[in-house]
């Protein structure tokens, strides 16, 4: 069992069904909201690790979405300082298990987590052509 941080957009659907299935593993998930959380570059830098900056981002979110933001053309630092702004443009959720940290449900941690179970029907927002966010 591991004890989670998990910080997600509340109200999000498929952070929902992350957790409870983290839960249903025999996780302790403690929640949190990507979007009230007082970031810091630093602090959310140190959840992309190694991931290209383009992946950093949340698809899904409406100024990505509308065309106003273009991960594909920013760099790191003009990336976190966006992120720090609009956390709508965060990938989630984002992990923390003592001091791994991580962005996104399609990883090998998680994979691990959940005993190589299929999550890739919570990957994607199921809302994604809509206002999901």
């Amino acid at each position: 069992m591991a004890i989670i941080d998990f910080y997600e957009k509340p109200g999000c659907i498929n952070n929902t069904k992350q957790r409870k299935m983290l839960e249903m593993y025999g996780h302790q998930v403690s929640l949190y909201s990507i979007i009230s959380n007082n970031w810091d570059t630093a602090t959310l830098r140190t959840y992309f690790g190694n991931m290209p900056v383009v992946d950093w981002f949340n698809p899904s979110a409406p100024r990505i979405k509308n065309g106003e933001i273009k991960p594909n053309e920013m760099n790191e630092q003009t990336a976190l300082e966006a992120m720090i702004i609009d956390p709508l443009l965060i990938r989630r959720p984002l992990i923390k298990i003592g001091d791994i940290k991580i962005a996104g449900f399609d990883n090998e941690l998680v994979n691990n987590l959940l005993q190589h179970h299929d999550v890739s029907s919570i990957i994607d927002c199921p809302n994604k052509d809509n206002r999901c966010q």
